[in-house]
């Protein structure tokens, strides 16, 4: 099966020069997140990668700290709807054919998406401060839930039950987020989709993975 459409749903996080200036403050900012990181980030430095001014950051944003919250929340749609699309990838017959096709597929793209994927994990640590960070991020989980659960079961996902998308759709996000996060901290010995089908058979010998 071939993923190339997993690797162009991701694409280049980094900034491209002649959009439109809100756009450009927002690619300067990912840019930035990226480069620097959320705490060390400036207005400066952001206005001194788009070619900006200060007072268009307040045009268009209000502060600084809003404008760095609504790139952390563009990276982290788009990484949640590149999940979403690679899900519809994975014609295997089986549900466990399907999560490891899907997996193994997700995680060989990882090498290609790094910058998107450290501009997306920075949600995280915002959302203990920023609320409106916090409610966009439930938002895309629980559509994230449901979806990988249709692709896992084989059923649409206006079929999928409240218990299956807080099961198997939970699961699932827990593999992409613990995979890629020990991926983003070594990639050398981050584990692969075949390790954790292997986990999941040894702690459940008599239970298939659908």
């Amino acid at each position: 099966m071939s993923y190339v459409r997993i690797t162009r749903l991701y694409g280049d996080a980094g900034y491209h020069a002649g959009m439109g200036q809100r756009d450009d403050l927002l690619a300067g900012a990912r840019q930035c997140l990226i480069d620097k990181g959320y705490a060390h980030t400036t207005a400066r430095d952001i206005v001194a990668v788009t070619g900006a001014n200060l007072a268009a950051i307040g045009y268009h944003f209000g502060t600084k700290d809003a404008l760095l919250n609504a790139a952390v929340l563009e990276a982290f749609e788009e990484w949640g709807s590149s999940i979403e699309n690679a899900s519809t990838l994975t014609p295997a017959a089986t549900a466990e054919a399907r999560l490891r096709e899907f997996l193994d597929g997700l995680l060989s793209a990882a090498a290609q998406q790094h910058a998107l994927l450290v501009a997306s994990v920075q949600a995280y640590a915002l959302a203990e401060f920023a609320p409106e960070v916090r409610a966009q991020l439930a938002a895309t989980y629980a559509k994230a839930r449901r979806e990988l659960a249709a692709m896992v079961l084989g059923v649409p996902p206006e079929d999928v039950t409240p218990g299956q998308a807080a099961s198997t759709g939970s699961l699932i996000v827990a593999l992409i987020n613990g995979a890629v996060l020990q991926w983003l901290v070594d990639p050398h010995d981050a584990p692969k989709a075949s390790d954790l089908m292997d986990a999941m058979r040894t702690l459940n010998p008599e239970v298939d993975a659908g």
